[in-house]
């Protein structure tokens, strides 16, 4: 299924399959990928996405030019991946084992998506990456690959004899680099590996691979550590239609977001003010293994607390009951890297119907690391003070609760019944 260049020797002889797109990264390990895969004979185009990682985007082209990459081509996908990535994994209510947001696996797909694009654009029969063959990265990238052009070659340096026979490891790599003259930038200075987008940083491998490290906080570099966080609580009030973030609004100084990018920006910023969003887990990667995770994921931890209240008071509880068992499996798909998949499709569109009225506005109090819902107001609430008063009548007769009880308790009647047969049973054998 054009999978030709995985596990075996390159092989060039064939002209018109010279061209390669690789997902670079400006790091060490795509840069000595892009030098390798040159040494190899091939055409490579370096193609990087800007899903709202730190990163100086110029000197990383330059980087890849002065290696030899015939063009590098940069997308700022930001705003898409707000759009149409992390917005509706918060109308899923959708988190990897109760608690992982899915930082990096929901950037993986609008990623491998583009570098597909770009393949087809400029007539690439191979696409490339860097992710190890311990990982997910792998599996997210490849799965979309494969989705969305069935005849792409994939080489992944990584699960390839040759490459790994000659890159032992990091020292190798660095080696490779300063004979090549690549400028390297590793240093002992974070013994540990990130991953940064919109959503999330991550930091995991080197020291955090012992659970039982306690990290210390300088690990953490998107968020105030909740300990030095304001004295004072901040207020929020996020704004839904149909399920989706429209609106956030400050109360403490008057701040108003309502295009999707600005918003989320800012409910990140705020939320990293307030300490919010880290986590510390030990996850089940797909491939078997499990590992260790630091996330910091402030502004979609504000928004996955508002959504899952505004759906409290305006969704119908069978309706939630049935959306809450798609929910893991939802995170699940994602977390798999299953996104273009027909089964993403099905739960897309359970999900999106469950969102049709989930319109209102939830008050939010930050506070030191906490997100606490202290309101939630919609159009389409039902929620009714009458039903719920215990302080008034009105709403409905509560002697109809009479046959209410009694109509379900007629099975646990029966139950004692059987239970109370089968003891006598029992004690007449004795």
């Amino acid at each position: 299924m054009g999978d030709e260049a995985e596990g075996e020797p390159i092989d060039v002889s064939d002209e018109s399959n010279k061209k390669v797109v690789l997902a670079y990264s400006g790091g060490l390990d795509t840069s000595v990928i892009l030098k390798w895969l040159i040494d190899k004979g091939y055409e490579v185009i370096c193609f990087m996405a800007d899903v709202g990682q730190q990163e100086d985007f110029p000197a990383a082209e330059a980087k890849a030019m002065k290696i030899g990459a015939k063009k590098v081509i940069i997308k700022d996908l930001k705003r898409e991946f707000v759009t149409d990535y992390i917005f509706p994994a918060i109308r899923a209510d959708a988190i990897y084992e109760s608690r992982y947001l899915l930082g990096t696996s929901l950037a993986r797909p609008v990623i491998a998506k583009h570098q597909i694009e770009v393949a087809e654009a400029e007539g690439a029969a191979y696409v490339a990456h860097g992710a190890t063959g311990k990982g997910n990265d792998q599996v997210r990238f490849e799965l979309t690959y494969y989705a969305l052009k069935p005849d792409i070659k994939i080489i992944s340096p990584w699960k390839m004899q040759e490459y790994l026979d000659q890159f032992k490891g990091r020292d190798d790599m660095i080696a490779y680099a300063k004979k090549h003259g690549i400028p390297v930038s590793a240093t002992k200075k974070k013994p540990y590996s990130e991953d940064e987008n919109l959503l999330h940083i991550s930091h995991e491998a080197g020291i955090l691979e012992k659970p039982e490290y306690v990290p210390d906080d300088s690990v953490y570099s998107r968020t105030t550590s909740p300990q030095k966080a304001p004295d004072k609580v901040t207020t929020i009030v996020v704004h839904f239609k149909d399920g989706t973030p429209v609106k956030i609004e400050n109360k403490n100084d008057g701040t108003v977001k309502t295009e999707p990018l600005e918003l989320f920006l800012y409910a990140n910023k705020v939320g990293a003010e307030n300490g919010v969003g880290r986590m510390d887990m030990v996850e089940n990667r797909f491939v078997g293994i499990k590992s260790r995770g630091l996330y910091e994921t402030p502004g979609g931890t504000i928004l996955m607390a508002a959504h899952r209240d505004i759906e409290a008071i305006a969704m119908d509880r069978e309706v939630m009951r049935i959306k809450d068992m798609l929910s893991p499996k939802y995170a699940e798909i994602v977390y798999n890297g299953f996104w273009f998949s027909p089964e993403m499709d099905f739960l897309t569109a359970a999900i999106n119907k469950s969102q049709e009225y989930i319109d209102g506005k939830v008050t939010i109090q930050l506070y030191k690391g906490n997100v606490l819902t202290v309101a939630r107001d919609s159009p389409t609430s039902l929620y009714n003070e009458d039903f719920g008063s215990m302080h008034k009548q009105g709403g409905f007769d509560q002697k109809d609760s009479i046959g209410f009880i009694k109509i379900n308790a007629i099975r646990l009647m029966a139950h004692k019944a059987i239970l109370d047969k089968i003891d006598g049973r029992k004690k007449g054998k004795k």
